[in-house]
């Protein structure tokens, strides 16, 4: 196996992982040490006696009932697509807040540059390339209206499974740690204020509202509470409590967590804001330390004025919670009597950018038999498979989704790239969004393919279809407007969801490529009639509609064009996807759908193919033998189809390398089949691996992942020897080696260390 050690600039980063494990392996500092105050860079900085002054001012102008709406979230009078809005007092001059979602790019209404997902920046182990991620999104944030960034995520892959692991860095706190707080430095370079969340331990969607998150004071020390102080450490503005309980209280109540720890022992001045819905209470509340409450005023709009006003809440706990906002703000210039003027977007160095982080976190997992780069012959017959072949996969969904300026389809940009010279074929392979029902199935005859319903008007079919025998389908409906309902044999295939698993429903495979939502519901139906009735609502601005559905023959076909192209072809890139989002977990660790047989039977036609990988987090591979090569670039945002040409042809090396540790079965990873400590038993959920999170938990349990921590091939062979690391100096190997291959090879390596084992 050709798995020839990668290259990079920051061995620092990695092997301070280990040989920093002294510093990260010290226990807490008691509760008397002194605490560290988080500096405090800003735009328009001024002196804190002179923002104490204008703040101190405000407050004494400000009725309870004003103060209180700078505590609470509102409905925004003139929204622009953002999460959030926090009213201002005009008559003071306090301007309001808006708030947008990240961690990406800035998602709001209006086109944003979607940068790659943050598992694919940390991959590359760079921090100034972190900063300079964060810049672009300071930038566009502050161009597009917004003042507040609900950004970066800072919890550490603890799961597999869970379904967000894409929006942060690593299952390393080390790594984490020195990455978020240059994407924290970026973000407020640019004057806009950066949210550290989810205070503290959201590793998880299942439960997430209520679950019970036990665990050690240790654990929490040395695992996920270090990219939090580390953000704090680099003046993160704001941060954002988390849904679960933490040790028996939520998170949003929890003073040890937001006085104690948060503003006691590490300095942090910012303000604290709940989770959309996280707040509990409100004496609680803002007794522990919540300043402000998301997204409306449930808890601290008149209840917090009731309960001050009956002597349950003292005014001075109030006045605090709207000083620490103030003084931030102010730190910003948002006070200023003539704010900073907002700089206009620069698309194109965004776009830069995002190409420069998808090549540089792209992660080549395997290449066997010089399956990559395709030169030569093999770059002159390609066949591209799969139905993100010709679909752009820029993100993940939920919150994080961002609407991009544009994004190429891998297959256009491998045939631009190719060139007239070469042949570049395609076949779907899978199809996810369906074929028509046929004309003739139904009884009666029904449109069901693009239908148009007018507004105010409703739209009904009732009828029936027989099959001959039994069999699996997949139906599918394609809609504008509200969902339509859709019955078979009495029961409702789609209904609504309640919460967050209906609103972020979706990702890539919750709409259609000219933009209609989609919904999809396999079933195993037997042979014989069946009845269908559909009802749709044209409402106010009408509704198209499409009721499409695949069957076990579409499938067997769409597979056999894929294994038939793979034949005739050189090469192959096959694109696999998996489709993560926030308010759910993943259920399996293995590829949805069919594509592992699809992977499975195009290798076996085909041995020259290269899975290129647009997953969330680790992926299991029982396919992977078979493969020549895998490139892992996860969700690579809208320059992802020009930087995936990029590294397959040879234009550039592959620089990342995995964050996480992916696993050889479901079995093997730290939370195991043990549900305790996933997703928890009766509301609980125990952290019982300790400080063992992630590679920890594989080195010290001595278990064999498919790829490790820190792995990443390389176009270029190097050998290495005479390494030598020396007690007391820098973190880096000195030693001689060459190499052979890419030119653009960086030579560095990354080390992970570890001190040696002594009694405790």
């Amino acid at each position: 196996m050709s798995e020839a050690v990668s290259r990079r600039r920051a061995l620092g980063l990695l092997g301070a992982v280990g040989a920093g494990c002294a510093a990260a392996c010290v226990p807490a500092p008691p509760p008397g040490t002194q605490p560290r105050k988080a500096p405090a860079p800003a735009p328009a900085a001024a002196t804190r006696a002179d923002v104490g002054a204008r703040v101190d001012a405000l407050l004494e102008r400000l009725t309870l009932e004003e103060k209180t709406v700078l505590l609470h979230g509102a409905p925004d009078p003139a929204p622009l697509g953002q999460a959030g809005y926090v009213p201002g007092i005009p008559r003071l001059g306090i301007p309001a807040l808006r708030l947008a979602d990240g961690p990406a790019g800035v998602r709001v209404a209006k086109p944003a540059t979607a940068l790659p997902a943050p598992v694919l920046l940390a991959s590359a182990f760079d921090p100034a390339l972190a900063r300079e991620y964060g810049r672009v999104i300071g930038r566009e944030g502050r161009a597009l209206g917004q003042d507040v960034l609900l950004s970066p995520m800072v919890n550490l892959i603890r799961t597999p499974y869970a379904g967000r692991n894409f929006e942060t860095f690593s299952e390393d706190p080390k790594l984490t740690a020195d990455l978020v707080a240059e994407v924290v430095r970026g973000i407020q370079d640019e004057g806009l204020i950066a949210t550290v969340k989810h205070f503290a331990l959201n590793n998880q969607e299942k439960g997430r509202d209520t679950v019970d998150v036990i665990a050690a004071e240790q654990t929490l020390h040395e695992t996920e509470l270090r990219g939090f102080e580390a953000a704090v450490a680099a003046g993160a503005g704001a941060v954002m409590g988390a849904y679960n309980k933490v040790n028996g209280v939520y998170a949003c109540e929890n003073k040890p967590l937001l006085d104690e720890l948060l503003r006691g022992r590490w300095g942090f001045d910012g303000w604290v804001m709940s989770d959309w819905d996280a707040a509990h209470s409100t004496v609680a509340s803002i007794g522990a330390g919540l300043d402000m409450e998301m997204p409306g005023g449930t808890h601290y709009g008149a209840p917090l004025r009731e309960a001050v006003r009956g002597g349950s809440v003292h005014e001075s706990a109030v006045d605090l919670a709207v000083r620490r906002i103030l003084v931030t703000m102010d730190r910003f210039g948002l006070l200023a009597e003539r704010p900073a003027a907002r700089p206009a977007r620069d698309p194109a160095a965004g776009a830069a950018t995002a190409r420069r982080v998808a090549v540089a976190g792209a992660v080549l997992l395997r290449n066997e038999r010089a399956t990559l780069p395709l030169t030569g012959a093999a770059a002159r017959s390609v066949a591209v498979i799969g139905p993100t072949g010709r679909t752009p996969f820029v993100s993940g969904g939920g919150s994080a989704h961002v609407v991009p300026d544009a994004a190429a389809t891998p297959l256009a940009a491998i045939r631009r790239r190719a060139g007239a010279v070469s042949t570049v074929s395609y076949a779907l392979g899978e199809d996810l969004y369906g074929r028509p029902l046929p004309g003739n199935l139904l009884s009666p005859a029904a449109a069901l393919d693009d239908r148009a319903v007018d507004a105010g008007r409703t739209w009904t079919h009732e009828g029936t279809f027989r099959l001959a025998a039994d069999d699996e389908w997949t139906l599918l409906v394609h809609y504008t407007g509200k969902r339509p309902a859709v019955r078979l044999d009495g029961e409702e295939l789609f209904p609504v969801r309640q919460g967050v698993a209906e609103h972020f429903a979706g990702g890539l495979l919750g709409s259609a490529p000219d933009g209609l939502t989609v919904r999809r519901r396999t079933l195993a139906l037997k042979a014989g009639e069946h009845r269908l009735a559909v009802t749709a609502e044209g409402g106010p601005r009408g509704q198209r509609l499409r009721l499409r559905h695949t069957t076990r023959a579409t499938r067997a076909a769409d597979l056999a064009e894929a294994v038939k192209a793979a034949k005739e072809a050189r090469s192959v890139v096959l694109f696999a996807y998996e489709d993560a989002t926030e308010g759910s977990d993943r259920t399996s660790l293995g590829l949805p759908g069919g594509q592992a047989a699809l992977i499975e039977a195009v290798a076996a036609a085909n041995p020259r193919t290269t899975v290129v990988l647009n997953t969330s987090s680790s992926t299991t591979m029982p396919w992977l033998r078979r493969t020549g090569a895998v490139l892992q670039m996860y969700y690579p945002g809208q320059e992802g189809a020009d930087a995936t040409a990029d590294l397959l042809f040879g234009d550039v090396d592959p620089g990342g390398r995995l964050t996480q540790t992916f696993p050889a079965d479901e079995r093997a990873t730290p939370v195991g089949a043990d549900p305790v400590r996933y997703p928890g038993v009766g509301g609980r959920q125990e952290y019982a691996e300790g400080v063992h999170v992630g590679h920890r938990w594989y080195d010290a349990q001595r278990v064999a992942p498919l790829f490790p921590f820190g792995h990443g091939l390389s176009y270029t062979t190097w050998q290495y020897e005479k390494l030598v690391v020396r007690p007391g100096g820098p973190r880096d190997g000195s030693g001689g080696g060459g190499g052979s291959g890419h030119p653009s090879s960086d030579p560095d390596s990354r080390a992970l260390l570890t001190p040696p084992t002594r009694a405790t």
